[in-house]
């Protein structure tokens, strides 16, 4: 089982900027997805940003709700940040990363195995 460490996360006003790392630990999976997904109370989980070995970490994915304004990088060998600028209100949620072995599949967190415990952002207005 891989575990993730998350850090980052907090309350900021809207128009301002968080960054989130993540680093998982304990896999040996060569080929393997990162992904970024957050939860809202009421909401259904959803992938938000995601980087992977099989393109070399480059053409990460991002959902439209959020391109342009989050950038997801692998900051060392293994450290993967999600750097979110500009944030809205709605962006509040917790927010989880997640391994997965390939393929990769932003749009199934079902998919998704392995999940740190969760880092909550919010957002006011």
């Amino acid at each position: 089982q891989v575990q993730l460490k998350e850090s980052g996360g907090g309350s900021v006003q809207a128009g301002g900027s968080l960054r989130l790392s993540c680093a998982p630990l304990g896999y040996t999976d060569s080929r393997y997805c990162i992904g970024w997904f957050r939860q809202a109370p009421g909401k259904e989980r959803e992938g938000v940003a995601g980087i992977t070995t099989a393109t070399g970490y480059r053409f990460p994915y991002y959902a439209d709700s959020v391109k342009g304004r989050f950038t997801i990088s692998r900051d060392t060998a293994n450290t993967f940040a999600l750097q979110m600028n500009s944030l809205k209100p709605e962006d509040t949620a917790t927010y989880y990363c997640s391994f997965e072995p390939t393929p990769c599949a932003y749009g199934r967190p079902e998919i998704f195995r392995s999940w740190g415990q969760g880092t909550q952002v919010t957002v006011s207005s």
